[in-house]
């Protein structure tokens, strides 16, 4: 029932899929933050993967905005940075998942921008208070058509880029994650039961910076393609 609601209802969100008509039904979006040990590095963070856990933060859905998006310089930041990602797009429920058995969870992948808004982030990590106000905000999650993995097959590789204008200012590999995407997937697991349709970002490489009005960011991984935002 749909006709006692006191003001419509939001419609769903959902991302294209490359080479079909179909589209993906975006239920979560997670990120896992400080996943590169020289990202981490840079913010004045060491991790010990020996000693340290994964840990995660959440964006709503209706922060997600496709790939060529034009988007607004966002309210009471002076410091608004790019974080390229890797994502994978879950497509079967999964709870205490195995690392043997993660990858089948996995209905494919995708380019991804955590936009961020560093001071307001900073603010709020040194105070110990949540990094929500940083983080989850309208536009702030930016995303390519996904690949699907019967197409592409598991990447568990490839070389992970970002540019501003034509300056190169993020080029790492997917092999230097911290946690591997079966890592991540078994371990975000065993606190909540991943659903078709949940996003994970799964951590930014080193070389993030600030952009401004009139920046193009594009940003690209190895067998998926191309991302593209324009901040107005």
């Amino acid at each position: 029932m749909t006709d006692n609601l006191v003001f419509p209802a939001k419609p769903p969100v959902s991302a294209e899929i490359a080479g079909t008509e179909q589209r993906f039904p975006v239920n979560r979006i997670f990120c896992v933050g400080r996943n590169y040990l020289a990202h981490a590095a840079e913010m004045g963070v060491a991790v010990d993967k020996s000693t340290a856990e994964p840990f995660y933060f959440i964006k709503d859905s209706s922060t997600l905005v496709p790939s060529g998006a034009t988007v607004a310089y966002p309210p009471k930041t002076a410091n608004y940075h790019y974080e390229m990602e890797f994502v994978v797009a879950i497509g079967k429920e999964g709870f205490e998942v195995a690392e043997e058995n993660a990858e089948d969870l996995i209905y494919g992948y995708a380019c991804g921008l955590d936009m961020t808004r560093r001071d307001l982030q900073l603010k709020a990590r040194e105070s110990g208070r949540p990094w929500d106000l940083g983080k989850d905000f309208e536009e702030s999650a930016v995303l390519s058509p996904i690949f699907r993995k019967e197409d592409v097959g598991v990447i568990s590789d490839g070389k992970i880029e970002l540019k501003v204008g034509d300056d190169v200012k993020q080029s790492s590999t997917l092999s230097l994650l911290i946690w591997n995407v079966r890592e991540i997937i078994a371990h975000l697991s065993q606190f909540y039961h991943l659903q078709p349709g949940d996003l994970i970002y799964t951590g930014t490489p080193e070389g993030v910076g600030p952009v401004v009005a009139g920046d193009v960011i594009t940003g690209s991984i190895d067998k998926l393609g191309d991302i593209k935002l324009t901040i107005a």
